[in-house]
């Protein structure tokens, strides 16, 4: 999916010391940092509303994770549904996964799929790529997450790649979950991702607790979609993303309410190279970023051509322009210390 703000928000993170106070709700328990969303539209005249909680001036890492979209459930009758036309993508991997409705994907690499709620698809970006995405005719409600992961300096400048692997469902004490990067619950997605990762999506019982052994080399982020959820005694609420920095070896999810909530988990080792982010590349430097833009403007053949794009609108746009550079050189993003600080809220 495409960044399609016109104006595409400059975050300068800074280094903060980190909480160390326990988290008083659960005794012995992880710190808990929650991470509230913003609103973005996705582009076009109705456009589809997307609850962003990475990339922050809070935090903008959680291992390779650089960004976080949550929508849905969308009537699509009402918003329009996704229509996103090819636009470009350096330096980083895509990752679709749905909980409800289809979505139609074609890039440069000549990969063309329908996504379908359960499934992951992952494209890698490499050098350079292109890529649209849709929602089906037959799609009525649309709900998901839309996320991306840094690619690191030895493989950025790689090849297009392109995945798609749908995951089983397994039941766990407490609830279920489908693993779809990396392992939990001794299951192991194949998807090859280029540093450790860790995706998946967990239900919990109405009433009961999901007790999940993680990696301590891990950070981990809990994106709730519904329900009434507490990780480690802290309330999440929906659309929030809850932190936990390294040096944890469990978790614990608990579903407080009366129907069953759905959650989706993150992690990964922290990334620890310096990137610049602006609207849909990821670089090293703003000279590096600015090349990116020209190089989409002119067509140039980095990026490829999309072939099968076909939008809801017959008068669209067949290529998303570039917006603007800013007016001051885009710095590279400083992400906080591996570790949660419950005091601490950006909104």
């Amino acid at each position: 999916m495409s960044n399609a703000e016109s104006n595409p928000v400059e975050f300068e993170i800074n280094n903060h010391a980190p909480g160390t106070a326990l988290n008083p709700q659960c005794e012995d328990g992880a710190n808990v940092e929650i991470i509230t969303s913003r609103a973005v539209p996705l582009g076009g005249p109705r456009a589809m509303t997307v609850q962003r909680t990475l990339p922050q001036r809070q935090r903008s890492l959680i291992g390779a994770w650089c960004f976080v979209d949550h929508y849905g459930p969308n009537d699509v009758s009402l918003t329009g549904g996704m229509d996103v036309a090819p636009h470009p993508h350096t330096g980083l991997q895509t990752v679709t996964w749905l909980f409800q409705g289809e979505v139609t994907h074609h890039d440069s690499g000549g990969n063309h799929a329908v996504v379908l709620p359960g499934e992951v698809n992952l494209m890698t970006a490499g050098a350079g790529i292109c890529h649209s995405e849709v929602s089906t005719i037959s799609t009525t409600i649309l709900h998901g997450v839309q996320l991306w992961t840094v690619l690191p300096e030895k493989d950025r400048q790689g090849p297009r790649r392109f995945d798609h692997y749908r995951p089983e469902e397994i039941s766990v004490e407490g609830g279920s979950a489908r693993v779809f990067l990396g392992s939990l619950f001794g299951q192991q997605s194949p998807v090859t991702t280029f540093t450790p990762l860790l995706g998946a999506e967990i239900h919990i019982n109405p009433g009961e607790t999901v007790t999940i052994d993680v990696d301590p080399t891990f950070e981990h982020g809990l994106l709730v979609d519904a329900g009434e959820i507490q990780l480690e005694g802290i309330t999440v609420k929906p659309a929030q993303l809850a932190y936990t920095g390294v040096n944890e070896t469990q978790l614990r999810i608990r579903n407080t309410g009366t129907t069953p909530a759905r959650t989706v988990l993150l992690g990964g080792e922290p990334f620890e190279e310096d990137i610049v982010m602006w609207w849909n590349f990821i670089g090293r430097s703003h000279e590096e970023i600015a090349e990116y833009r020209e190089q989409w403007q002119a067509e140039a053949e980095r990026f490829g051509v999309t072939h099968g794009y076909i939008g809801h609108t017959p008068d669209g746009l067949h290529r998303l322009p570039a917006p603007e550079l800013p007016n001051a050189a885009i710095k590279a993003r400083k992400n906080p210390a591996p570790t949660a600080r419950p005091e601490t809220r950006i909104d």
